[in-house]
């Protein structure tokens, strides 16, 4: 039996249920089935009946195991990263290195340059990408490098 579900108000009960959806059109877009998807999730396929109509009392875990299973990736944003996202909207026509700490440490071998490209700001970060400290990434950068995938990479960071 299903454990009770946690209490969730009617914001969270949708954000829950959009996953879900997005979870199984995913996985019918590929035509896989249901009882392939949760054997690749590690779960049964009731379990992935229930994250697909988005229950709350479903495990974190098996969510994500879910979403993986078909190809889909869970993203958190800051809400904070959102005001900062908007000042970057429109990218410069050159970056400051010293606006953006990560992307400094990662242009060491740069000599004299105080200013990059976009374009060569986001090969920085893509070449590099196992240097980043993530956890220290500020918001501005995040916003930085969120507008730089959008703009110049399709949407997808090349790592």
């Amino acid at each position: 039996m299903p454990a009770k579900s946690p209490p969730v108000g009617d914001a969270l009960s949708a954000r829950l249920r959009t996953l879900g959806e997005r979870v199984r059109a995913c996985r019918e877009s590929q035509k896989v089935s249901a009882t392939v998807a949760a054997e690749a999730a590690g779960m049964s396929r009731v379990t992935l009946h229930r994250i697909e109509r988005g229950e709350p009392s479903v495990t974190m875990g098996a969510y994500l195991s879910a979403i993986d299973a078909v190809g889909l990736q869970l993203e958190l944003r800051d809400p904070q990263a959102r005001a900062v996202a908007a000042d970057v909207a429109r990218l410069p026509e050159r970056i400051r290195l010293a606006d953006f700490p990560q992307l400094r440490r990662l242009a060491w071998q740069l000599h004299g340059v105080d200013e990059v490209t976009p374009a060569d700001a986001l090969s920085l970060y893509e070449r590099n990408w196992r240097h980043i400290d993530r956890p220290a990434l500020e918001p501005a950068e995040r916003a930085l490098l969120q507008a730089l995938v959008d703009q110049l990479s399709g949407g997808r960071l090349l790592v």
